[in-house]
C-alpha cells in the first residue's frame, strides 16, 4: 500500500528542490516515513526515472564521491497533479470512515 503513495511523496519532495537518494530518505523520515530504507528508495527512483517522471544528474559533492540529484520533469509535474487529486479523494474517504467507525 505504501509503495504507490511513496512515489507521490517522492515526486512532491522533488518538486520543491532537487535531492539525492540518501537525502530523500532523510527528508521522508523527517516527515514521519521513517520505515523507508535505502533498499526500497533507489528502485523507486529508478522506476520514476524510467517512466520519465524524474531525471537524474551526477554532481560533485564536497562530502565525497559524486551524487545523483533528481529533478521533476514536465511529465512528472502532470503526474504529481493527478496524484494529488486522487490522494485528496482517497484520504478524505478513509478519514471519514475511520472517524465515523470510531464514533459508533
Amino acid at each position: 500500500m505504501l509503495k504507490g503513495v511513496l512515489e507521490g511523496c517522492i515526486l512532491k519532495i522533488i518538486q520543491k528542490k532537487t535531492v539525492y537518494g540518501y537525502e530523500m530518505i532523510t527528508l521522508l523520515s523527517e516527515y514521519g516515513l521513517n520505515m523507508v530504507s535505502e533498499g526500497s528508495i533507489y528502485p523507486i527512483l529508478l522506476k520514476l526515472q524510467k517512466q520519465q517522471l524524474i531525471t537524474g544528474e551526477m554532481r560533485p559533492s564536497s562530502a565525497g564521491p559524486k551524487r545523483k540529484y533528481y529533478s521533476l520533469t514536465p511529465t512528472g509535474k502532470a503526474y504529481l497533479q493527478q496524484f494529488e487529486k486522487q490522494w485528496s479523494v482517497i484520504a478524505t474517504g478513509v478519514n471519514n470512515i475511520m472517524k465515523k467507525e470510531n464514533e459508533g
